[in-house]
Parts: C-alpha cells; sequence; structure tokens
C-alpha cells in the first residue's frame, strides 16, 4: 500500500548542520536510509551534489517498474491511480480500475478515464540514471522505479504532458499549468534528496529560477539511500 504524503515541517539550525553534510559523503553511507531530514528547497538544492550528466548505458529495462511488491494484487500503477482518484473507481479482478476521476497536476484538467492518465516518476527514469542511479544494483533502480514510500515520486498525469515532458529536467521542461511550477520544483528537490541523485548545472540554475517568488515552508524528506 502507498504511504502518505510526509508532513511538511520546521527545521532547527542544529538539525540542518547535522542533515547538510558533503552530498558525497551522504551518498556513500547507505545507513542513512530511512532518516528524516528538514530543510528549505533551497537548501536541499545547495545540499545536492553537482556534476554533468551520463546517459551511457541506459535503457528502460534497467529500471524494472510497475510490479506488486505488496502482494495485494495491485500493481504500482493501479496504487497510484487508486491513491490519487478524487472519486474512487470499481476494482475488478487483478485490480483492473473502471470509473473514477482523478486531477492531473501539470495541466490543470479531470479526467474520468484511468486509460488516459499516465504515471509520471517525478525525476524520469533515464533522468535518474544520468545523475547516480546508473551505480546502483538492480533492485535499487527497481525499488526507485516503483517508490511509493513517498507520494512525492509518482504522480498521476494526463498523458499527453507526460509525454511532452518525456526524460526532460526542469531547464527544458516545466509543468505548462503554471499554478503547479512552484510544486513541481519543490517535489523534484525531494525525490531528488530522497534519493541522493545529482543535478546538473544547467539543472541547478532552473531549479532555483523556478523556484524564485514561491513560498520557503520547509520539505520533509525520508531517505531512500
Amino acid at each position: 500500500m502507498r504511504i502518505s504524503r510526509t508532513t511538511l515541517a520546521a527545521a532547527t539550525a542544529a538539525t540542518l548542520a547535522a542533515l547538510l553534510a558533503p552530498a558525497q559523503a551522504q551518498a556513500a553511507a547507505p545507513d542513512r536510509a530511512g532518516e528524516t531530514v528538514t530543510m528549505t528547497v533551497e537548501e536541499a538544492i545547495a545540499a545536492l551534489p553537482v556534476r554533468d550528466e551520463d546517459r551511457t548505458g541506459y535503457k528502460r529495462t534497467n529500471f524494472k517498474h510497475w510490479v506488486d511488491a505488496d502482494r495485494d494484487g495491485c500493481n504500482t500503477r493501479q496504487e497510484v491511480l487508486l491513491e490519487e482518484a478524487l472519486v474512487q473507481p470499481e476494482q475488478g479482478a487483478g485490480c483492473s480500475i473502471s470509473g473514477g476521476e482523478w486531477y492531473s497536476e501539470y495541466d490543470a484538467t479531470f479526467t474520468d478515464n484511468a486509460r488516459s492518465l499516465d504515471i509520471d516518476h517525478r525525476v524520469p527514469l533515464a533522468e535518474a540514471w544520468d545523475s547516480g542511479a546508473s551505480a546502483w544494483t538492480a533492485a535499487g533502480r527497481e525499488a526507485y522505479a516503483n517508490d511509493l514510500g513517498d507520494e512525492r515520486s509518482l504522480v498521476a498525469v494526463s498523458a499527453r504532458t507526460n509525454r511532452s515532458k518525456a526524460d526532460q529536467d526542469p531547464s527544458t521542461w516545466m509543468p505548462p499549468h503554471e499554478g503547479d511550477r512552484c510544486q513541481y520544483v519543490a517535489y523534484w528537490v525531494v525525490v531528488k534528496t530522497r534519493w541522493q541523485l545529482a543535478v546538473d548545472p544547467a539543472e541547478q540554475e532552473a531549479l532555483y529560477e523556478n523556484f524564485n517568488g514561491c513560498d520557503t515552508e520547509p520539505i520533509q524528506v525520508s531517505l531512500a539511500r
């Protein structure tokens, strides 16, 4: 089952001093998994390692996704659809879904057709590969691709916006609905922080620029790595 969205909370100076350790050291410390960090979005951007991306060897099949990790009969796609439904759909055999209603935040549209929705990896699989996941185990990449541990990782959106986004980062693509852009940047940073992924220089600049003027309420993130 999908874990509920984490509550945003304020960070103390002492907590930040401990949490904002060098990003490379964080990435090399797998025992940080499960630790909760709290900071502003700007602080989280600054804490991410910055390096050029490398897509060598990437294949989408490197990330096994839409699995039924908890063996409850519903795969990851179906879990997200059930969690995000504004009007709950009917579940049939094999967790088939009919009826229901959803809101696509990227383009501020509503739909009652689950087939018109894609489940977007907030940080695309190719982008994750480029920024650190290429060094992970197959199990680690599967966990990333099916991350139900934080509702900000995966989101049901219209297929047309998901496909226009493809594998782009915020330096080349932002949601067409301007009212979603502050949240989009914040949640992108949450995922990068949660999985200890790097950003490239253009991406970092775009994150700062697109978050300029947004609410600076702290974010809370449970580390997956």
